[in-house]
């Protein structure tokens, strides 16, 4: 299964940039492109593994429940 990079926008909007077959290539480009958004931005950058590209935006738009809180 591939690696999708994508930018959320505000107001849940998904642009898919890129696919890569590994994980370090695409963290490492997340990472660069991470680098590149402007400061004021609310855009944010993501790295998510899925079957295809519909299974990743669907992936993406669910709420996740927050974890157990660590110990301090």
């Amino acid at each position: 299964m591939p690696y999708y990079i994508y930018r959320l926008k505000p107001f849940g909007q998904l642009e898919k940039l890129e696919e890569h077959a590994a994980f370090a290539p695409a963290s490492a480009q997340a990472k660069v492109l991470r680098n590149g958004l402007d400061a004021g931005t609310r855009d944010k950058v993501k790295v998510i593994f899925a079957e295809n590209e519909l299974q990743a935006e669907d992936l993406l738009c669910q709420v996740r429940e927050p974890g157990p809180p660590g110990e301090e």
